[in-house]
């Protein structure tokens, strides 16, 4: 493949619109330094130098997309506190739209505080319930995504088990989005991991198909691909992804495909899973071949995890990766 066609794959990105719907959750930051052990506790103490925030979970999916040009609509709840209001200040920030944010009285935003010392996480404090919301909040996610169905070219069911995607929101989602013949792309999670049958795209990691599949699978190609006809036997997708961490990741789409793990120098992998959801739905979107899809995807990944906490992808930045992959 030539950079020409490189660059012409990534610019197709931009006439896309995609519809992320899923956990929302706020990552904020807490950089500092080490200088001593409290005489309170065995604990070290840290020195805060700065604080910083950023989208996560479904939220930084579509930033992802976003980022690189595709119209994105992001469906999912909050609490009624002030992260709703930072969550709603970063969106207007980055140029996300706020229309389907959804607030939700009776659970707080979901927010995870990371402390770092020289880069390295010493401990991180969640902020979160999760328990599926109720009928009300469902009937007004719903109400968020159908009407807009004909108008999306793929959808990204993005699920942290932090309640807002429960079996009924999920089965009613893949039902419709098939009526209008969207493509829905999963990024579960353990709890209703198998409620997803007949999506276009499913994306577990090697862990969780795992756990899921209640085996032992070793990080071997031939134990992935035996673990994927499992899968594919209980969750009917047209096709299948597993990302595998230092080996890459694993295509099935009625053959095998495996694609190792980029040589990029790795600082923080936060954020890697949700950006390469992203670059798979804009590739399911433009009618990418799947391989060359999630091998784009694949070093989309790498790039990101070259930066500390979850970033989205430059596109300047990916279409330079790919170059030099190439080229190599």
């Amino acid at each position: 493949m030539s950079d020409g066609t490189i660059a012409t794959l990534l610019d197709s990105f931009s006439s896309k619109r995609i519809a992320i719907v899923g956990d929302i959750m706020l990552d904020k930051y807490i950089f500092g330094h080490v200088s001593r052990i409290s005489p309170e506790y065995p604990v070290p103490v840290v020195d805060v130098t700065r604080e910083d925030y950023r989208l996560g979970g479904a939220a930084n999916v579509a930033l992802n997309t976003l980022s690189l040009g595709a119209d994105t609509v992001l469906v999912g709840i909050t609490g009624d506190d002030i992260d709703r209001e930072t969550l709603l200040g970063l969106f207007r920030r980055m140029g996300l739209s706020v229309e389907c944010i959804l607030s939700d009285p009776s659970r707080p935003t979901t927010c995870k505080t990371r402390v770092l010392s020289q880069n390295h996480h010493i401990v991180r404090v969640d902020f979160e319930k999760r328990h599926d919301v109720d009928e009300q909040t469902a009937e007004a996610v719903l109400g968020s995504i159908i009407p807009r169905l004909q108008s999306l070219d793929a959808i990204v069911l993005e699920d942290y088990n932090k309640g807002l995607l429960s079996e009924r929101l999920i089965t009613e989602i893949i039902a419709e989005a098939k009526k209008h013949r969207v493509p829905v792309l999963v990024d579960p999670k353990h709890r209703n991991f198998f409620a997803y049958r007949g999506c276009s795209l499913f994306k577990p990691n090697l862990s969780e198909m795992a756990a899921s599949l209640g085996i032992a699978v070793p990080n071997e190609d031939i134990e992935v691909e035996k673990a994927c006809l499992l899968l594919q036997e209980k969750i009917g997708a047209d096709s299948i992804v597993v990302t595998r961490s230092e080996k890459g990741m694993t295509v099935f789409d009625g053959s095998f495909t495996h694609i190792a793990a980029t040589s990029l120098d790795v600082s923080d992998v936060s954020g890697a899973g949700d950006t390469v959801i992203g670059l798979l739905a804009l590739g399911v979107a433009s009618r990418m071949d799947l391989v060359t899809n999630a091998s784009i995807a694949n070093l989309a990944a790498a790039s990101v995890c070259q930066e500390v906490g979850a970033v989205p992808v430059k596109p300047d930045k990916l279409l330079r990766v790919c170059q030099e992959y190439l080229r190599r």
